[in-house]
């Protein structure tokens, strides 16, 4: 982060008008916002969610409480407006985009619906590589491309979610693969699988990382053994908002696995970086502590899709208008604190 930047920011929130500190939280993000954006006048005005979606290999093992044909029937409940997450954008404001970048399944047009299909699916990583190189830099690619149309349209802050049966087993492998956790600490229930399903769960990841043992000391590489198509695309929005001085939020353990590996793949992109909430998938805490990380708001959710990045958007948008509007003790005509040294 810009330390000059940073240290205007801070400079500036402590001459406010009110005791020091006493907006918590929401100081730092002020401040966070100023950094990234080099200005004393942050503004968080025009959000877009971006959903990834892609089915994944390693769903054939038994590892969800739902078929992976759920993944292509929930991109028509996103077309029609009828999920969370559209609900979600339609109440406060924000625009959804959901790009399919491996959706095992030929849809039609659908609005709303960007098609970047890779492949149809990621592969079993359990019996063989997730992605071969060149599909990961495709779907890398896909979630800068979805960045910058959002930046195009004068978009300041980008929300991640995702979509995909399957995709807490990828996300809890890519975890140990990043972080050296054992399945039995990152691996949850995910969509509600009961203990029978959790333990074979455990064991398709474990016995996954024993098999690219080889290749998950390296990121990228890792990415491309355990994870999946719509993981890598989040990465790789991730990666693109950072370039652009953009906000993003980070949804829950998915998308916050995601933003871990595009942290390991370039440091710089931490800095943009807000995490919404505290998911209650199992893996989510590790996730966070990779990343030195406290989320926003703590509501118990596991969904997905960008529920949370959708719900924490009013706070950066509150906490940039307070950096950019609220008066100083000397505009107002207050007076500040006393030194105690003072007779």
């Amino acid at each position: 982060m810009d330390r000059e930047w940073r240290e205007r920011a801070e400079q500036e929130m402590d001459q406010k008008i009110k005791p020091l500190r006493s907006l918590g939280r929401l100081e730092s993000v002020a401040v966070q916002l100023a950094a990234l954006q080099q200005t004393l006048e942050p503004r968080v005005e025009r959000g877009r969610i971006l959903i990834f979606a892609a089915d994944h290999g390693v769903s054939a093992e038994g590892v969800s409480a739902y078929p992976r044909e759920v993944t292509a029937q929930m991109l028509l409940a996103f077309a029609s407006g009828g999920a969370a997450i559209t609900v979600l954008g339609r109440t406060l404001g924000l625009a959804v985009e959901v790009i399919d970048v491996g959706v095992d399944a030929e849809l039609p047009a659908l609005p709303g619906v960007v098609v970047a299909k890779v492949r149809r699916g990621s592969r079993n990583f359990l019996h063989e590589p997730a992605l071969a190189e060149e599909e990961l830099a495709a779907a890398l690619a896909a979630g800068g491309a979805a960045v910058r149309r959002a930046a195009a349209d004068g978009v300041d802050t980008v929300g991640l979610g995702e979509m995909g049966i399957g995709n807490t087993t990828a996300a809890a492998a890519l975890l140990s693969a990043l972080t050296g956790a054992p399945a039995r600490e990152t691996v949850g229930r995910g969509t509600g699988v009961d203990d029978q399903r959790l333990e074979t769960k455990r064991a398709v990841v474990a016995a996954g990382l024993a098999r690219h043992a080889e290749s998950l000391a390296e990121p990228r590489r890792a990415l491309a053994a355990v994870g999946g198509l719509e993981i890598a695309a989040l990465a790789g929005a991730a990666i693109e908002a950072a370039r652009l001085r953009r906000a993003v939020l980070v949804d829950g353990f998915i998308s916050t696995v995601a933003a871990l590996a595009a942290v390991r793949l370039d440091p710089a992109v931490r800095d943009a970086l807000f995490f919404a909430h505290r998911s209650a998938e199992a893996g989510h805490r590790l996730a966070l502590d990779a990343l030195d990380a406290t989320p926003l708001l703590d509501l118990e959710m596991r969904l997905g899709e960008g529920t949370g990045s959708a719900l924490a958007f009013p706070i950066l948008r509150a906490a940039a208008a307070i950096l950019r509007e609220m008066a100083t003790f000397a505009q107002a005509g207050v007076a500040g604190k006393e030194d105690p040294g003072t007779p």
